[in-house]
């Protein structure tokens, strides 16, 4: 069970990086996923010949929800979407606490990972905006760190174990490091400073606080599907 629940982990994890800052970061042409009878859409991520989605983003545009029980990643949709059919119930698994203190809970990791996924749309998103020139405001921003705060504020209750506790602060220290870069970004934006981010494609990406991000954001992935808490300096 241990082992198919840290496959389940590693899948998400790599789901998300492949829509990740890097990615919004790179100079390519995005694709775009219309769901029919949905309104909203969401970015395709082409990759090694296959195409990837957030699972996040397909799930409001379903207006389904995501769940986490024991192993298993649920997704829910609306009766209207599944021909009547209510929605079969998993048989909910007891929750895994690690022998080790040092060591990571499962429902940490399920909260740290969703807080993790929250903070690399915020900023990919960010990115994107900025680059393709697209107008973005205190208040569009704020909503994304609503968003990131209380995904936080959720990691923050599942900590039980001391390994919990630590990696907590590293989600802070990213939490916030995100926070600083959408403020500059928005300030840039004001003062009308962000042409030199459209002209050069890697000039966002080569900013000392954004190699920052994403070098702790795979470091926190990486921690997250180990199960074990460790720190590097990204972090900090």
């Amino acid at each position: 069970m241990r082992n198919n629940f840290d496959s389940i982990l590693r899948m998400a994890l790599l789901l998300m990086f492949t829509t990740g800052i890097a990615s919004a970061q790179r100079d390519q042409q995005p694709r775009i996923l219309v769901v029919q009878g949905h309104s909203g859409h969401a970015e395709v991520i082409q990759k090694d010949g296959r195409a990837y989605v957030d699972l996040q983003s397909l799930t409001e545009i379903a207006n389904g929800s995501l769940s986490f029980k024991g192993s298993r990643i649920v997704l829910s949709l609306p009766a209207s979407n599944m021909g009547g059919s209510a929605a079969v119930e998993t048989p909910a698994e007891p929750t895994h606490h690690p022998a080790d203190d040092s060591g990571l809970s499962q429902d940490f990791m399920r909260a740290g990972i969703e807080e993790f996924a929250t903070l690399r749309e915020w900023a990919s998103t960010m990115a994107y905006a900025i680059q393709n020139n697209y107008q973005i405001t205190e208040d569009w921003a704020a909503n994304y760190r609503e968003q990131a705060a209380n995904k936080l504020r959720l990691a923050s209750a599942a900590a039980v174990t001391e390994g919990d506790r630590k990696a907590l602060q590293l989600l802070n220290n990213e939490f916030d490091a995100v926070g600083q870069w959408s403020n500059k970004l928005v300030e840039a934006r004001k003062s009308m400073d962000t042409a030199k981010y459209a002209m050069s494609p890697g000039a966002l990406r080569n900013e000392a606080l954004s190699q920052k991000i994403v070098t702790c954001g795979h470091f926190l992935a990486a921690m997250l599907g180990s199960g074990s808490f460790r720190d590097d300096p990204s972090c900090h």
